[in-house]
């Protein structure tokens, strides 16, 4: 059906996609190609000879040389090393796969969802997904909960406040305190396990360790808190979605799919090219930078019918919200496992969802704007069971 997502934020790159397959944008003094279609998205991807990652702190957008010192770890370098640094933290992500984690993220949404009920109204971004976000990844990491409630101090970006202040030597102060403390007091926490790990024989270095914890901190963050608000308000602007789920749970897993291609809460990362390419017809150099637009991609009309409506039953649904190739995002089931809960939990808990006031969260450069969930949304949520007292 038409999606609310996009009543007044059409998919910005509907027409250089079509015309082109490629959109230059001026990054901060930095002219780069972008490319959109779903095809050369996926192929740059996998071509990691040419389309290196090998490339510190200029990977993200905008590059985070100001917020952070480290390299990101194993976002930031290529096969083979990647896939030995990879191996160090899939045994962590892939706890989301426990049947004791996924219970304590059930309970935890059901503790969340349960609190909202109770109040008049509740603030989604920061009173709602951010403390989900953290508690949820306190899990998945093993730590405790306590620890918690310092990430959700950080807001939805764990580098900068809303003005673009750098919080990234505090972010790696507290990381390092964390490697201090598992170094003495080992334990089955992720951090602990840093100081314990090898990598083809040696130790990490203390280096290798806070790259690790950057990514944790923030690969997952502000994507998993898009994706929990994008979701919530897409259910109170359409009521016939969450009556759809609530009529057969079955249909959360391709749901939560439709609503990570529809979100696509990480819009584009970026690679360095090894040698002279031409993209499209524009000709880049090698050294320089391309961006593999991840959002554009997921609504390429060539892969995905209709891709400005929402689903929630589409089949087959290719979408590369969690990138493509050996980078496929390490923490892809975490995600899945966050949003598929919250809707099994809405369904079950929550009659409807009364948005009481929204503002849009907008991307803005250059040659797009495009809209990232929401800076603020403030809900009403209703229980089913005062749905079912006021039919009577």
């Amino acid at each position: 059906m038409p999606c609310p997502f996009h009543n007044h934020h059409p998919d910005p790159f509907r027409e250089p996609r079509h015309k082109d397959g490629i959109l230059l944008n001026d990054f901060h003094g930095d002219v780069m190609p972008i490319l959109l279609r779903h095809g050369d998205v996926r192929n740059a991807a996998r071509d990691w000879e040419t389309f290196s990652s090998d490339a510190p702190f200029k990977i993200p957008i905008p590059t985070e040389e100001d917020v952070r010192t480290v390299r990101q770890l194993p976002l930031e370098i290529d096969p083979p090393d990647q896939l030995d640094y990879r191996a160090i933290m899939e045994p962590y992500f892939n706890r989301a796969k426990l049947p004791d984690v996924i219970a304590q993220i059930e309970g935890l949404v059901e503790a969340h969802v349960q609190a909202a009920l109770k109040r008049e109204t509740i603030e989604i971004v920061r009173e709602f997904a951010i403390p989900l976000q953290s508690h949820g990844l306190a899990y998945l990491m093993n730590v405790p909960q306590s620890e918690a409630e310092t990430w959700i101090k950080w807001g939805v970006h764990v580098f900068r406040e809303g003005d673009g202040t750098s919080k990234g030597a505090a972010m790696e102060a507290y990381a390092a305190s964390l490697l201090e403390r598992g170094a003495e007091k080992p334990s089955d926490d992720f951090f602990s396990a840093l100081t314990r790990a090898t990598f083809r024989g040696r130790k990490l270095t203390r280096e290798e360790m806070l790259g690790f914890c950057s990514i944790v901190f923030a690969g997952g963050r502000d994507t998993i808190i898009n994706s929990i608000s994008g979701v919530i308000g897409h259910l109170a602007k359409t009521s016939s979605d969450f009556e759809f789920l609530r009529a057969d749970p079955k249909r959360i897993i391709g749901a939560s799919e439709e609503f990570f291609r529809v979100l696509s809460p990480s819009t584009h990362l970026t690679r360095k090219c090894t040698r002279n390419v031409n993209l499209h017809g524009i000709e880049v150099q090698a050294g320089q930078f391309v961006s593999l637009n991840f959002a554009a991609a997921n609504y390429d009309p060539e892969v995905f019918d209709d891709p400005e409506s929402v689903r929630l039953d589409r089949r087959p649904n290719p979408h590369v919200a969690f990138g493509f190739g050996t980078h496929l995002c390490l923490g892809a089931a975490h995600a899945r496992l966050m949003v598929r809960t919250l809707l099994k939990t809405l369904c079950q808990r929550v009659a409807r969802i009364e948005i009481i006031q929204a503002k849009d969260r907008l991307e803005t450069e250059s040659s797009y704007q495009r809209r990232l969930a929401y800076e603020t949304l403030i809900v009403r949520m209703v229980p089913i069971d005062e749905k079912n007292d006021s039919s009577r």
